[in-house]
């Protein structure tokens, strides 16, 4: 897949006009932004502490490479050219191709207006053209926005608690 290439378009909840695209260089100073302020609002994410430009550009560099190898997606959220939202899809390697993992991020202020939701779509949409059997497997903060995509998707948890919004989830689709 092609940095910067537009994937979806669509109207959030509030109205604002959404961009769903990989991600490109240009992008490097509103990922900065991004990851930074989810620290600063104490997010559970993976890290917990702020990133410096530097080292945002050489996560960025990674996942370009890896975007263009077909190895994985990146999405971002885009409002009035800025990125406001994140997500990742990692396939898994030999024994656990069939699996990938799922990380969505978004920032303040875009939450609750279907961004998440139509990003998880996507991502599903995409991971259907590698694979025709999978499943996947991530870690969420605890958030009802997940339980109800999983079930306008109609997602299943593998662990049988369709309710629960625990930290890790096996979510399997065919």
């Amino acid at each position: 897949m092609k940095t910067g290439e537009i994937l979806h378009r669509f109207k959030a909840k509030d109205g604002r006009e959404v961009i769903l695209r990989t991600p490109r260089w240009e992008d490097l100073d509103d990922f900065v932004e991004l990851i930074n302020s989810l620290v600063d609002e104490g997010a559970d994410i993976v890290t917990n502490r702020k990133v410096t430009r530097g080292e945002e550009a050489d996560w960025l560099g990674r996942r370009l490479a890896i975007l263009e190898k077909n190895e994985g997606l990146n999405l971002v959220a885009e409002v009035d050219g800025k990125v406001i939202a994140n997500s990742t899809l990692e396939k898994g390697k030999g024994i656990t191709s069939h699996v990938g993992e799922i990380g969505i991020i978004v920032i303040k202020g875009y939450r609750n207006i279907g961004i998440g939701t139509e990003m998880l779509k996507t991502l599903i949409i995409q991971a259907k053209k590698w694979i025709s059997r999978f499943c996947f497997s991530g870690s969420f903060p605890q958030t009802s926005w997940l339980i109800t995509s999983m079930r306008k998707l109609a997602l299943r948890r593998l662990d049988g608690d369709q309710n629960s919004s625990t930290k890790t989830v096996n979510i399997q689709t065919m």
